[in-house]
Order: C-alpha cells, then structure tokens, then sequence
C-alpha cells in the first residue's frame, strides 16, 4: 500500500489516546496522555492522514475533544479525518473551518439521512465521509451501543445517490481484535456501492495491508491501522514502505 492510503488511528477519551475492543468502553487500554504527540509522531514517520475518533463525542452525541483535534490540523503537516459526536451544520462547519481535511459522519447517517444529504450537498464528497460501521452486515450506532435494522450495504447505495465517494467501513467484530480485516465484505461493500471504501478495523500485520492492497481495483481504497501500531505488530514506517 502506498502512503496515501495509511491512516494512523487516535481514538481519543478524556483527553487521552486510547483503544477500545470491539468499541466496548469498559474494555479500554490508554496509549499516551497526548493525542498531538501521537499525532506528531505518527507524521515524524511519514503519515500524510491522521485518522483521529471523538470517543466522548460519539457518546455524548455532541463535540468533546475538538481542540485536540484542531490542534493536530494546524500545527501538524498532515491531513486529518475526525469521527464521532459530529450531529449539526455547525459541527461539521466547525472542524472543516478549522483546517480539518474530512469530516466523517457516522450514526446520523442512519439516523437523518436528510441532514447527510445536505451536508453532502453543500461539501462535496471529497469532504464529507460517510462512516459504516457494521455488526453481522447490519449498521451499528451510538458508539457501536446500538445496532439499527438498516443493511451496510443499502446505506452506502443510498449516500452514493447523496453524493457520497468515500466509506470507511468497519467490521466490529474485528475491531481491535488483531483478528484481520473483513477482506470480503470490505470488497463487497466497495463493488456495490461502487464507491471507495478504507478498512478499519482488524488489521495486524503488514499481510493484511498487502490483501487490501491488491483489492485496491475493487474499491479498497486504504486501511486505518491503530492497535496494530500501538502494540508493536509493525511500525508505521514499514506499513508506508508496502508496496513503493
């Protein structure tokens, strides 16, 4: 995979770097007190995306760590994605107004698909990204807490005829499980969308970054990589060196 498509992950509660299994909030292990020198780090390595979560935010429906991640888009040469607890025009206006590069929205694109609609309208779909978070190929919601009737895969048909370009999907179940990526439903999910789709979720060795690579004809269009990183599976500047 080439650098592009790397997104280092920081999933941020309390202020801290941390990472959930599973999304379970009572199952959570702090990597570093400071998301911008994590961040920073992750750039010193080559990163050219900082994938960063709103833990708080996604639970508290509403933004919570914002500064950290204002932080990281202004003073760090990277780009930067953000998630979690973006429900209002006033969010998204917010991060996308303080040099934030993609601002994904998740459970209100189950929940008001009209707002998504306009937020895709009025941003376009290289800034706005629609997050999917699947249980059983159903889409989760609310921080994974709940679990809607809606199918992943007629969300993403319905956000493409919205707009939308890009997915980042996730496969709960394999989410910092160091278990592998869902190869198959990423695959599906990207061939009938007919959208791009990044991997999150599962990744753990430089193998998994080489079998979503060559799905890249598919529509796999990168992977997000946290535990994997953070536990010294592989550095961030191997996963960089794949396929240059």
């Amino acid at each position: 995979m080439n650098e592009s498509i790397i997104y280092p992950a920081i999933d941020m509660r309390d202020g801290k770097c941390v990472r959930l299994v599973q999304g379970d909030y009572n199952q959570e292990t702090v990597y570093g007190d400071s998301p911008f020198d994590m961040a920073k780090a992750f750039v010193d390595a080559g990163a050219e995306w900082i994938h960063m979560v709103d833990l708080d935010g996604a639970k508290a429906k509403k933004r919570v760590n914002h500064e950290h991640v204002v932080r990281v888009a202004k003073e760090l040469d990277a780009k930067v994605q953000i998630g979690g607890g973006i429900r209002t025009a006033e969010d998204v206006a917010y991060y996308l107004d303080h040099g934030v590069d993609r601002v994904i929205l998740g459970s209100v694109a189950v929940q008001n698909p009209d707002f998504t609609k306009q937020m895709l309208s009025t941003y376009g779909g290289e800034r706005i990204v629609i997050g999917i978070d699947a249980r059983n190929g159903y889409v989760a919601t609310e921080g994974w807490l709940e679990t809607s009737k809606v199918k992943a895969e007629e969300l993403a048909r319905e956000m493409v005829r919205y707009g939308a370009k890009t997915f980042i999907f996730t496969d709960i179940a394999r989410d910092g499980m160091l278990s592998g990526p869902n190869t198959e439903a990423i695959e599906a999910l990207a061939l009938a969308s007919g959208a791009k789709v990044i991997a999150s979720g599962g990744v753990s060795s430089l193998r998994d970054l080489d079998e979503l690579a060559a799905k890249q004809a598919s529509g796999i269009a990168g992977a997000i990589v946290g535990k994997a990183l953070y536990t010294n599976q592989f550095t961030l500047k191997e996963a960089l060196q794949r396929g240059r």
